[in-house]
């Protein structure tokens, strides 16, 4: 790869995981659109020694521009611009028009939002976001922080340091103006076309495909191969450059050759190709959960334009919100209990009814960590999703945690309506 990027994401919140880092694998995305490649994601907390440490490692790793994230409000845990204008060797100082330029933001805010704000304490943290290391080029507040491009100081080596705030809106909403900035297109401008594609497999061991990549090892050099295994899929996902073309087109005939059973796509997430064949037949869905909550509900709302598919859902947790919401017959509660195949696909066409829609998806079973049976342990799910045409069912039993559960039963849900709407391999 002829450029490489580092980021840097700053503050304690998501180094303990308070806070989930959106900011390192958008930045990683949007730079491998572009032919960059990253090399490391750090997260370190707000510890000047840390970033500091973190800033050392990727300058001297061969990266051509290094990125941090966040470390720039008013408060005093916000060092991150003052720091890399020192570690770039660029003491900063107030910019009286910057300073002016985030006062009026503030302002607006402040007005907007109907904050009380001391003017002296807001003054002090204006003028603390407008210090600006000598010689950075400024990028212009999306909220109230600015962004920085830093070079190295004259007489020194290293890339120059993309600061750019924490906030996910803000970092986004910034970055065509950072990639339009002189400092950081002369150090891209090496990038060249970084190729990426996805293959999807359902129900297929990690070992499996690893006996496959050994034997056709020699045939596809060139390729960076990454396999993850999530809720039962098994992502195969393949970065090459443009020579590397035929390797990656191996791989492929490969993978079809030898899962053929299993591959449900090459590229879409299963969220998409239900939405996506919901759509084009025009249809609609409605949901009957229990075990779950109303995440599977969350999911099937997640994507635009859900309102066109989705109907609704209930998350029906007690017997009596299963019969009086669903039409789960109390006979069949009574008879299987709640967790049960025949209480699922009751909820599916309860829910399928309830709201008229083309297609109904029941689910119930038993999270944990209690409630287990010996008859029905912790994990038991039953699902099922029922159509114009008929109905697919699946029973198991999962491992996990609650969430863990939880979340592989929303995955499976949409596996068996992927199932039900275009075949393929069962859920």
């Amino acid at each position: 790869m002829a450029a490489r990027a580092g980021i840097v994401v700053t503050g304690t919140e998501v180094l303990t995981g308070r806070v989930a880092d959106r900011n390192g694998p958008w930045l990683a995305e949007a730079l491998r659109a572009r032919g960059v490649d990253v090399g490391s994601v750090v997260v370190v907390g707000d510890r000047p020694e840390d970033l500091r440490a973190a800033l050392a490692f990727l300058a001297g790793a061969g990266t051509d521009l290094v990125i941090t994230t966040g470390g720039l409000g008013p408060t005093a845990d916000d060092l991150t611009a003052a720091l890399v204008g020192d570690f770039q060797g660029r003491p900063s100082a107030l910019d009286p028009a910057l300073e002016q330029r985030i006062a009026e933001v503030v302002a607006r805010l402040s007005a907007r939002r109907g904050w009380r704000m001391d003017p002296a304490a807001t003054a002090a943290g204006v003028a603390k976001q407008a210090q600006v290391p000598a010689g950075a080029t400024v990028l212009e507040p999306v909220g109230t922080a600015p962004g920085l491009v830093v070079p190295v100081a004259d007489g020194r080596t290293g890339p120059p340091v993309l600061v750019l705030p924490g906030p996910p809106s803000e970092l986004q909403g910034m970055w065509p103006a950072a990639l339009a900035a002189e400092p950081v297109r002369r150090a891209l401008a090496g990038a060249t076309e970084l190729r990426q594609s996805t293959l999807r497999l359902w129900g297929t061991p990690e070992s499996e495909l690893a006996a496959t990549l050994r034997r056709v090892d020699d045939q596809v050099t060139g390729l960076e191969i990454t396999t993850c295994l999530r809720d039962g899929e098994l992502e195969i996902v393949t970065r090459y450059g443009p020579d590397a073309e035929p390797a990656h087109q191996r791989l492929v005939q490969v993978v079809t050759a030898d899962f053929g059973d299993t591959l449900f796509s090459d590229g879409p997430t299963v969220d998409e190709l239900v939405a996506a064949a919901l759509d084009e037949r025009g249809w609609t869905v409605g949901i009957g959960e229990s075990c779950t909550g109303g995440l599977l509900t969350a999911r099937f709302t997640a994507p635009p334009g859900s309102s066109r598919r989705v109907l609704g859902g209930v998350a029906a947790y007690a017997d009596s919100a299963k019969t009086q919401l669903l039409d789960v017959p109390a006979g069949t509660l009574a008879a299987a209990g709640a967790v049960s195949p025949e209480v699922a696909a009751a909820l599916a066409e309860g829910a399928r009814r309830r709201f008229g829609a083309d297609v109904g998806v029941g689910v119930t079973g038993i999270a944990g960590p209690g409630g287990g049976t010996a008859e029905k342990p912790v994990g038991t799910v039953h699902l099922s999703a029922a159509g114009p045409d008929g109905a697919v069912a699946r029973s198991l039993t999962l491992f996990g945690s609650r969430e863990a559960v939880r979340q592989r039963t929303t995955t499976l849900a949409l596996h068996l309506l992927r199932q039900l709407l275009l075949g393929g391999p069962a859920a």
